[in-house]
Parts: C-alpha cells; structure tokens; sequence
C-alpha cells in the first residue's frame, strides 16, 4: 500500500526587523520571525503570547456566502496619528467587490473586540508598529505623520466540517495600504500555506506561517494574497490570525461608495 503523500512546506523568508521599512519598499513584503516581532512591537514577547487565549471565544461569522460554518471572528476599528491612538465608535467591515467577490458589498457587522484585549498595553504596541511601519515604507521620508485607519480583525478557521478556508474569496487585495497578517497559533491541521504575488507581474512567493506570532507584512498596492485551505490531522483542527489593515485619512467604503 502506497504511503500518505508528503505535504511540501517551505519556509518563510524572514527579515530583520531592522530591514523591513527597507524590504517593504523594494520588494513590497516581509516577514518576521516571533521573537522578531516582539522587538519590532517594543513589547515582551510573553505579552504577545498572553493574547492568544482571547481566540478561544470569538462568536461565528455570520456572513460567508460559500455556506461555511469554518470562520469565527471579532472586528474592531481604530484612528492612528502620530502619538495619537483611538478606537472609534463600532462600525461595518464593508469592501467594494472589485476587492472581494464573494462578500463585496455588504455591510458585514462583527462582535467587536473585547475591551479587556483592546485595554492591554501590547495591543497599542502593535498598532503604533504596524503604523510607524506604513508611515516609513510608504510614505516619502520626513512626510507628516498620516492619519492611519486601522481596521483589526480577529480570525479562527476550524476543520469541524472537514475543511477550513482562511481566504474563501480567493486570491485578493484588501483596498487599504498595508496588511498585516499575524499568526496567533496553529493546531492539528495540515495546509494554510501562505502565496503572495506581485500585481504587476507573475512574480510569487509561497511558504507557510507556523511559528505563533510571526507576520506576514504586505503593501497592499503592490501585492495579491492568499492563504490555502487548511485540513484536519486530528480530530479537530484550527488556525488563528490576527489581520490588521492600515489605510491612510479614511477608511475603505468611507469615500469611494
């Protein structure tokens, strides 16, 4: 009897956080491995890891149009200017459909983040790295500091119907300026490998994020993603993201509906 097929899994394409203002800018991506991460946020890395049990209770999205029962997610809003970090009044997540096919459109409304996970100090670290970051790879040097809107989505995909789809919508852009994609933890599964294009050109890169806490950072003009779907090896499997998109002065659905 033929053995189980090897599953081919290459790994990322770590930067130094030193060099991911500059490889952002040249090559419209980078990734950090975990403990590059916490020094990249200015933050503990046993800060970073305290947040993962806030996904064990995130309600069912509601919304997919496949019929999928495989996604659950919180997602809250927040304004970033210089020194300046707040969170706004709760609102849609809305994308036009030339950015998303599946769920373009509609005025998709999440159970927000919990207070408790939005009151840690690591939470307004990660948000001012992930801005500094769009501030310093995307906009022209010495530039005033932008108003970033920060949309934060927390994401699980589970295997309890057999199997989970991190992107149902396929291939996309976001319509924002910077993507952010943190892997909070895997368990069980085989799969979620990560491909990300040029938009201009069929150039691609494909690996898999396995390490909690690593990120996956992307200009979003310049770069198409995807996540594959994932499987179960157990009885239950799952993968935990956390997506933060950075747009600059409004956001996405605010001034071009």
């Amino acid at each position: 009897m033929l053995g189980a097929m090897a599953v081919t899994s290459f790994s990322p394409p770590y930067a130094a956080p030193a060099a991911l203002a500059r490889q952002l800018r040249e090559r419209g991506y980078a990734v950090l491995a975990p403990l590059d991460t916490a020094t990249w946020a200015q933050a503990p890395f046993g800060d970073l890891a305290a947040l993962q049990a806030d996904w064990d209770d995130l309600p069912p999205d509601d919304h997919l149009r496949d019929g999928g029962r495989y996604r659950r997610r919180r997602h809250s809003c927040f304004v970033v200017q210089g020194a300046d970090i707040r969170q706004v009044p709760h609102r849609a997540h809305w994308q036009p459909l030339r950015y998303n096919a599946l769920h373009g459109g509609m005025q998709r409304w999440f159970a927000p983040m919990l207070p408790a996970t939005v009151a840690r100090p690591v939470w307004r670290q990660l948000l001012r790295a992930v801005t500094d970051t769009a501030q310093q790879s995307l906009l022209p040097h010495g530039a005033a500091h932008a108003r970033w809107c920060v949309e934060a989505h927390q994401f699980r995909i589970d295997t309890e119907g057999g199997v989970g789809r991190p992107t149902p919508e396929g291939a996309h852009r976001d319509g924002v300026d910077l993507v952010a994609v943190f892997l909070v933890g895997r368990a069980a599964i085989k799969g979620g490998e990560t491909r990300i294009f040029e938009a201009a050109s069929p150039v691609g890169q494909r690996f898999t994020l396995s390490e909690p806490w690593s990120v996956l950072l992307l200009d979003d003009a310049r770069m198409i993603h995807e996540t594959t779907p994932i499987q179960p090896t157990g009885d239950l499997g799952w993968r935990d993201t956390l997506v933060l998109t950075c747009r600059r002065e409004h956001f996405l659905g605010d001034d071009d509906r």
